[in-house]
């Protein structure tokens, strides 16, 4: 949950995002550029509380940046508003956390626990099943993509696949020489070639080219 304090960022050279938005799950990758003056309050979301915070199943946010005031929710609209009003950083985190907390104080909480086990199996074991998962869940299959997918907002074989390279960035962040192929067998991946399609799938760059521009880092992991 982002909001625009000053200028708004540009994406892939087009439109601007809103002044306050929900940034759902993503697949692909975009590029960002700054108009002005950046000044911005980021909330970011542990994967499976999204939907327990904003009371809006998330995957309704798969792929799209949706204004607060397009969300129908008159509380975060009214959050939005009062953000735009505050220009004290300070008292907008705490107008933003007293909005959570009664959120999450007033969700049941159901199947959370659930998910927060199949998402730790996820981050411990990089070959892990969706057989194994729905184990873990106490759920069949077709059970649990579908809570999986309202809490996260994406499905959980894409889910995986965002945590496969997650794990990848991070291996790369703490031993910068690590040899491909090993890379790909420790991250989980079949082979050094679905490492690579994968790397250009969510950064645009094959890992050699991705190491050449930038330094590995991992939000996920670290």
């Amino acid at each position: 949950m982002i909001f625009h304090k000053q200028k708004q960022l540009r994406i892939n050279g087009q439109k601007l995002q809103p002044g306050n938005f929900i940034c759902g799950q993503s697949l692909t990758y975009s590029d960002i550029e700054s108009t002005g003056a950046i000044e911005m309050i980021v909330v970011v979301f542990q994967p499976h509380t999204a939907k327990a915070l904003l009371h809006i199943p998330a995957n309704l946010f798969y792929e799209q940046n949706i204004p607060l005031n397009e969300t129908e929710d008159i509380e975060l609209s009214d959050l939005a508003k009062k953000i735009e009003d505050t220009s004290g950083v300070d008292q907008c985190i705490r107008l933003i956390e007293e909005f959570l907390i009664h959120r999450l104080c007033t969700h049941p909480g159901y199947n959370l626990k659930r998910i927060a086990a199949v998402l730790d199996k996820i981050e411990t074991q990089p070959l892990v099943n969706i057989s194994q998962l729905s184990a873990t869940a106490c759920l069949c299959e077709k059970q649990l993509g579908r809570i999986f997918t309202e809490n996260i907002g994406t499905t959980l074989k894409n889910f995986i696949r965002i945590v496969r390279i997650q794990r990848a960035l991070n291996t790369m962040q703490r031993n910068p020489r690590i040899p491909f192929a090993q890379l790909a067998y420790e991250c989980g991946f079949s082979d050094q070639s679905h490492m690579i399609k994968e790397f250009k799938h969510f950064s645009g760059y094959t890992p050699a080219r991705y190491i050449s521009v930038c330094t590995p880092y991992s939000d996920y992991f670290s």
